[in-house]
């Protein structure tokens, strides 16, 4: 960057840099970088523009602009990632919390009308935690247990909820989907790994190369994981309880019907903001 010092040049240079690379939205992933690299709030990266950068500072904004060049995802370079409001640690173990997902957290809580009801909740699946830890920030005395196959996973799941002031009503532990675990559960949440297994390669870099595969792949055709779950959830539900799973575009009928054969009747399939049928609501009959 010969030549570029301030804060608004180098903002400048970044945003191009990242938009030769690609990268759709390139000036506020600049922004981003430079209120992380300087240690200064993404508003003060606009109000101070004239702020002289030394080599040091050049060096590290610069770095993490290769970064994101490369596709590697703006929340993996962070390290965070805010869901429902709350700001959740993420690493290369864990899958990304995504906008999406918080449809599957609305579709529970309209399921509790009384949300001061001792309940208790699983996650199977729980990856970074941020289903389970949305639901308890929402449910004061709710307790929750997470279940995930990677210890690495886990040990960022708990972290998130030692960093929310959660892991009083919180536990974590490795397991396979619900397997070895005694009823009587609430409520079960999960967002299985669904992206068919030939498709992956086709996503976009940021998933597909950053994302551990092992969150995404859902067998040949995606539905892998829902048929591993579903006789766990007819059997540690209480009756009456409730069983919500995100699924891809285009499977609530082939999830309903999986979860329906399994002993669960189907309550409700929620949209999300773009209008894609995103989660299966199930009751324990």
């Amino acid at each position: 960057m010969t030549g570029v010092r301030t804060l608004g040049e180098v903002l400048v240079r970044l945003t191009g840099q990242l938009r030769d690379a690609g990268i759709p939205s390139a000036r506020l992933d600049a922004r981003l970088l430079l209120a992380h690299g300087l240690s200064i709030s993404t508003t003060a990266v606009f109000s101070h523009p004239e702020r002289v950068l030394d080599d040091a500072e050049l060096d590290r904004v610069t770095g993490l602009a290769r970064r994101r060049a490369a596709r590697e995802p703006v929340s993996h370079i962070l390290g965070r990632r805010e869901f429902w409001s709350l700001s959740f640690r993420v690493t290369a173990d864990t899958l990304d919390p995504r906008p999406d997902t918080e449809t599957l957290v609305e579709a529970v809580l309209d399921r509790i009308p009384d949300r001061d009801r001792p309940l208790r909740l699983l996650d199977l699946g729980t990856g970074t935690g941020c289903i389970l830890l949305a639901l308890l920030s929402e449910l004061p005395r709710a307790s929750g247990l997470g279940i995930d196959r990677s210890p690495a996973a886990l040990e960022v799941a708990a972290g998130n909820a030692d960093a929310l002031g959660l892991a009083g009503r919180a536990r974590f532990q490795t397991g396979d989907w619900g397997r070895g675990l005694e009823p009587d559960f609430d409520i079960i949440v999960s967002n299985p790994p669904y992206i068919p297994d030939g498709d992956i390669d086709g996503l976009e870099a940021e998933v597909a190369r950053f994302e551990p595969r092992s969150a995404l792949a859902g067998g040949t055709d995606g539905l892998d994981c829902y048929r591993a779950l579903a006789p766990d959830l007819a059997r540690l539900l209480v009756r009456g309880g409730t069983a919500a799973l995100e699924v891809g575009a285009g499977q609530s009928r082939d999830v309903g019907e999986i979860l329906s054969g399994a002993g669960l009747g189907i309550f409700a399939i929620r949209r999300d903001l773009a209008g894609v049928e995103r989660c299966v609501v199930a009751v324990r009959l």
